[in-house]
């Protein structure tokens, strides 16, 4: 089955006379791990944007085209079912992380789609153990490094079980051991059957990627 499928997707922002995108189209299979590269300003954070219905819920302009989550346009969901559907992670972690503790940061998400208590218990403690940062729950994320903060922002993610994880950049900020600890969480979802779409400049950032999809600039 289709996890993603993008058809004859564009936009422009508000302020601008050009598209970022023009009529792209390409799918992404269930289970899959897909890279999107190209060129600085071609579009790609635009694209994740669209993917996950940040575009047109929080940033406007002209769009067309259509963005299926599992056959279902993206514009029909509502805000609950998107998120639990599809999550995405960005370059610097610090813009996701605003909570006193790591236990209440991973809490957030679950509580507002009024998770039971018990259940998100469960969730911090496996998602904890997966990223193996059991030790740091009750620590301040302001205090990590940011290797451990972008963690920190997969796990609140994945408090969600979304299907589907955009990772734009994710390691753009982060040094060479932060990296590796990363790319085995990741490693770790592909094998448990998440569908995983990477943005990224670097070849060697994408290496688990299944496929690789060339986004062409102006």
């Amino acid at each position: 089955m289709k996890a993603v499928e993008v058809k004859n997707l564009s936009f422009k922002y508000n302020n601008s006379e050009d598209y970022v995108l023009e009529d792209v189209n390409f799918s992404v299979n269930s289970g899959e791990t897909v890279a999107i590269i190209g060129q600085s300003g071609c579009g790609k954070s635009t694209l994740c944007n669209c993917i996950s219905g940040l575009i047109p819920r929080v940033y406007t302009g002209h769009l067309s085209g259509e963005v299926l989550i599992y056959g279902e346009n993206i514009k029909n969901l509502s805000i609950a079912d998107t998120v639990t559907r599809i999550g995405i992670i960005f370059q610097n972690p610090s813009t996701q992380l605003f909570s006193p503790t790591i236990e209440d940061e991973l809490a957030f998400g679950p509580e507002n789609l009024c998770v039971d208590r018990d259940e998100i218990g469960i969730r911090i403690e496996k998602i904890l153990k997966t990223i193996n940062m059991e030790k740091y729950r009750y620590d301040n994320p302001n205090n990590l490094s940011g290797g451990q903060q972008q963690l920190i922002a997969i796990a609140s993610v994945l408090m969600l079980n979304p299907a589907i994880l955009i990772c734009d950049e994710i390691m753009s900020w982060i040094d060479d051991e932060g990296k590796e600890i990363i790319m085995n969480v990741l490693l770790k979802l592909k094998e448990d059957g998440k569908t995983i779409i990477m943005v990224d400049h670097e070849l060697e950032n994408i290496k688990i990627s299944d496929r690789i999809i060339y986004l062409g600039g102006q």
